[in-house]
């Protein structure tokens, strides 16, 4: 294709869309016209569409570099569904896929070549390339060239002279980019040469916002999970050894849940990877090992069972939420524990005097995030340069915290900390302030200061609070130097002189709980979502690929609501792009056509009654155990008509509910403990 074929009708064509999201058409323009071009675009936000669209109206291949290759193997697979001849030459390649990549590249069908940035250290890489007609390069995850940042990618180093051997125009882009760090993307990637820079907006109005302080932190991810339960989440931990404790307790309470952390075999990450883009409700339990480069668009919550890193880590992994712009939820849980990681991980990094200094601001900004005592969208908006008025969309707009002038209570805090030689600790500090005459206490004599026992108006687990939010205030650091002691920062003098003032929360420790998950469709559509979400499994299965390569979450959905009968109305959903209309237009129409003549049997005697909707939600449960917790067990299935039993007795336990025909003792273990919770949400 080229220019002539115009962007619009490219994107109707061949994606399925009817309009760009907003800001992508000029970044579009500019990269399909040959600009030089850095794009910061929220994750979510449609990055892949700016290049991808360009390389057809270009001629010559594009090169896009990308770090993942995960990533890379699930854009291909989209491309390709879509009609698009695209390659990835990895590590994961066979020699056969391998071959076939330098066969479409000779024979001048490859439209995208995906690369690993690992691959360009190779000295015949250039002249390869340019014998290949490489006519544009495509950075994704640009910000992976910053030598002290959070992604930071040796091998990014290359791509500015490739960009420089080749000749070419190169398009950066990335979701997460402080000044500092677009002003090194230029240096490194453009040398020099300014680039047309597009920066996008980093709201995403459809993530709900919420942090909490850790209170029996396993439980509350529990709690949190539960009531999503089916739905696709990330739960972020800040271990290894977390990622695969708290994994089993998720199975155990039921869902579909596996660990990744960078300590597993390749295999086995690869293995966890393929499930999740697979499976519909699985739960991966990481560290930030996982994430970067993850596609999947129906991704309906993320939780943070730890503090992340910096604000720019929390912004680039909530935003793996929600990416089809239906509503997801996040929820971080922090406390003083990780406060005092995280500085120490700052402070004994070998990184200048200047950039931990940085990094300490950058802690800073997430730690006002999670203190904040309004809206959180705005707090976080305002870090990245925008302006925003209340979401409505946090927990804080929910429920306004009730706050305090605790000016009095951080100037007591401060106080002890210095009168106790900056030494030690909160607990410490604690038993000086409520006069808790401990043996340390009195052998180093600090029953005798005057802060002993001037805060007994606050009981201990208050005083843990206060002292958690004036470490997010930054006004007490713990000193890696001495063992984590709390030493006074010079924010604090002013408050300690009473030149200002600090407002607090009440009550520090929430029991509330995020609100119920909105329902994606209305009661009425929700038989018809399932059928057609059916289809997509079964189609995705027959060709190995993940559902959403099909069609994702948001396509289905317009589907369910419009109800297209022909296929003239089934390609003016968004999605549906000629080539998908022709492999699976009929396929979906004829779902949709008849939905009630689909229905087993079994199903149908329960149309119009309560167990119709729990038989639903035990099919849906089956076939996500079908291969057991882990996916690589023996393939185990009950009949429609043991299902409806169980739907119309509704048995108690597990010992009733093996006596139901058709379960048995094996299948009972298999399916068991999530029939019970379907029975068990249904009362």
């Amino acid at each position: 294709m080229s220019e002539a074929g115009g962007a619009e009708a490219i994107l109707r064509e061949v994606f399925g869309f009817d309009g760009f999201r907003t800001g992508q058409g000029e970044i579009v323009e500019a990269v399909a016209a040959g600009r030089d071009v850095l794009a910061i675009m929220p994750t979510g936000g449609g990055k892949s569409l700016c290049y991808q669209l360009p390389a057809l109206m270009r001629d010559g291949v594009t090169l896009v570099v990308s770090p993942l290759i995960a990533l890379m193997r699930d854009q291909v697979r989209g491309l390709r569904a879509a009609g698009v001849e695209a390659g990835a030459l990895t590590s994961a390649n066979s020699e056969d896929e391998t071959e076939a990549v330098w066969q479409a590249l000779e024979a001048g069908r490859l439209k995208l070549l995906y690369m690993a940035p690992e691959r360009l250290g190779a000295a015949s890489t250039s002249g390869v390339l340019r014998r290949a007609g490489v006519s544009l390069i495509a950075v994704d995850e640009a910000h992976c060239v910053s030598q002290w940042g959070h992604d930071f990618r040796p091998d990014y180093l290359r791509i500015g002279e490739l960009r420089q051997a080749l000749g070419v125009p190169l398009a950066a882009f990335t979701a997460t980019a402080d000044a500092e760090t677009r002003e090194e993307i230029v240096a490194r990637l453009f040398a020099g040469r300014e680039p047309a820079t597009f920066l996008r907006g980093f709201d995403r109005p459809n993530i709900r916002l919420a942090f909490r302080p850790k209170d029996k932190p396993r439980q509350q991810i529990l709690t949190f999970a539960g009531a999503r339960r089916g739905q696709s989440g990330i739960v972020y931990c800040g271990t290894r050894a977390k990622t695969e404790t708290l994994a089993q307790a998720l199975r155990e309470e039921g869902h579909a849940a596996a660990a990744y952390h960078g300590g597993m075999e390749s295999e086995a990450r690869r293995t966890v990877e393929a499930r999740f883009a697979a499976e519909e409700g699985l739960i991966v339990v990481a560290t930030v090992a996982f994430g970067m480069g993850v596609d999947k668009p129906d991704i309906r919550w993320v939780a943070h069972a730890d503090l992340p890193k910096s604000i720019e880590g929390y912004y680039q992994e909530i935003g793996r939420a929600g990416r089809d712009g239906l509503p997801a939820e996040t929820l971080t849980l922090y406390g003083a524990d990780d406060i005092r990681l995280r500085r120490a991980q700052i402070d004994e990094s070998p990184a200048p005097p200047e950039r931990r200094a940085a990094d300490h601001g950058r802690l800073n900004a997430l730690l006002g995030l999670a203190e904040a005592l309004d809206c959180r969208r705005r707090t976080l908006l305002e870090y990245f340069g925008e302006a925003a008025a209340p979401c409505g969309n946090c927990d804080l707009c929910e429920s306004p915290p009730e706050t305090f002038d605790g000016t009095e209570a951080a100037q007591k805090a401060l106080s002890a900390a210095l009168r106790t030689g900056e030494s030690f600790g909160a607990g410490h500090l604690i038993d000086v302030l409520t006069g808790t005459e401990t043996d340390k206490v009195r052998q180093r004599g600090h029953d005798r200061l005057p802060t002993f026992g001037v805060g007994r108006e606050h009981g201990r687990t208050q005083w843990q609070g206060l002292f958690r939010q004036l470490m997010g205030r930054d006004l007490l650091r713990p000193d890696p130097e001495r063992h984590g002691a709390l030493r006074v920062t010079e924010a604090a003098h002013p408050v300690l002189k009473g030149e200002a003032r600090v407002a607090l929360r009440r009550d520090t420790v929430t029991k509330t709980q995020a609100p119920a998950p909105k329902a994606l469709v209305s009661e009425e559509d929700a038989p018809l979502l399932a059928a057609l979400k059916a289809k997509r499994r079964t189609l995705a299965e027959a060709a190995g690929v993940p559902a959403y390569i099909v069609f994702n979450d948001r396509t289905l959905i317009a589907m369910a609501e419009r109800r297209p009968r022909t296929l003239d109305e089934m390609a003016a959903i968004p999605g549906v792009g000629a080539k998908k209309l022709e492999s699976y237009g009929d396929a979906f129409l004829a779902v949709i056509a008849g939905e009630a003549q689909e229905l087993h049997p079994s199903r149908r005697r329960l149309a119009g009654r309560p167990a119709g909707a729990i038989f639903d939600r035990l099919m849906e449960a089956q076939q996500r155990l079908a291969r057991g917790e882990t996916g690589i067990e023996k393939p185990m299935s009950c009949t429609p008509s043991t299902l409806r039993h169980i739907a119309e007795r509704r048995p108690g336990d597990l010992d009733a509910l093996a006596r139901i025909p058709g379960m048995g003792a094996q299948k009972t273990e298999r399916f068991g403990p999530a029939f019970l919770d379907v029975l068990s949400a249904a009362d």
